[in-house]
């Protein structure tokens, strides 16, 4: 019974948490902008209107529609070998919202068991896990990513690895500090008095209350992650080409930033509006899920 009204209990704050959010106009709008996002990357075979591999050198750096010299055929222009930038555009968000979704996943998962054997276990658990958190904050992360990219070579499963390493810190800290809190309440003594282990409490009991706070910090990591991936694509760590990355495309255009500057600047808007909305999401969530902040 009392383990019955404790999951009716928390659906009901889930639900209000939920109709909290949903009121936040903002953070409603920049969610629906990231599902968009994650809709062109999961359909860009279907959207794109061109060949994003296809070279063309008699449209070598054409101008988008609008201006002149430009045909709708070929909407935002094209790069320096005459690849249409629409069609690279919509595929590039298949690395950032792929790289994203990957890291963030893979580092909330590692960063929430290591926190909760960290925060429940005490003792040499904690003190190791606490000194590794401590010597990967030391490390700046683009500094690290870059030596681990440059050790590993470039490649996609070498990217998530890489941000993985890194970024499983955070949601480790977050349910370390919550796991302590949680370990001293009374529905873990309860637990603890009836036999039951310390996989089960950690899991089942202390898990589900420490999710919040993990998911509003995962999400705002995600930006943060596709930052990192266009940095790295940037400096030529990334994926490689042909395949599409807005990274990779920003650094191609730079050097016709004067005479063609839509070749770096369109894929650079991508990365700002997507990180933005993100960011917008996370804070709407923020704002739906800490208790602190209700009035």
């Amino acid at each position: 019974m009392e383990g019955a009204a404790r999951a009716a209990r928390a659906d009901s704050i889930l639900a209000a948490n939920l109709q909290d959010f949903a009121r936040n106009r903002v953070a409603l709008g920049a969610t629906v902008v990231v599902a968009l996002f994650a809709l062109m990357a999961a359909f860009a075979p279907w959207i794109a209107p061109q060949d994003p591999y296809a070279s063309d050198l008699f449209r070598r750096l054409q101008p988008p529609a609008w201006m002149e010299g430009g045909e709708w055929a070929y909407p935002l222009g094209c790069d320096a070998l005459g690849r249409d930038i629409l069609s690279r555009v919509i595929y590039g968000s298949r690395v950032s919202m792929f790289i994203g979704v990957a890291v963030m996943l893979i580092a909330a998962t590692v960063g929430a068991l290591a926190g909760l054997a960290a925060g429940y276990l005490r003792g040499a658990t904690d003190v190791v896990v606490s000194r590794i958190v401590d010597i990967l904050l030391s490390f700046p992360y683009l500094i690290l990513a870059i030596g681990l990219m440059a050790t590993m070579g470039p490649g996609l499963g070498n990217i998530v690895l890489a941000l993985v390493i890194k970024e499983w810190v955070l949601p480790c800290r977050i349910v370390r500090a919550e796991t302590l809190a949680a370990r001293e309440m009374e529905y873990v003594e309860a637990a603890r008095a009836l036999g039951a282990s310390s996989r089960h409490i950690m899991l089942r009991e202390i898990l589900p209350n420490v999710l919040s706070p993990l998911i509003v910090v995962s999400t705002f990591r995600m930006a943060t992650i596709i930052i990192m991936e266009a940095s790295l694509s940037f400096l030529g760590l990334g994926v490689q080409p042909p395949v599409p990355s807005w990274g990779s495309m920003v650094a191609d255009g730079r050097q016709f930033l004067i005479g063609a500057w839509w070749v770096s600047t369109l894929p650079g808007v991508m990365i700002l509006v997507l990180v933005l909305a993100i960011n917008l999401a996370s804070q709407g969530l923020r704002d739906a899920f800490d208790p602190r902040l209700r009035r």
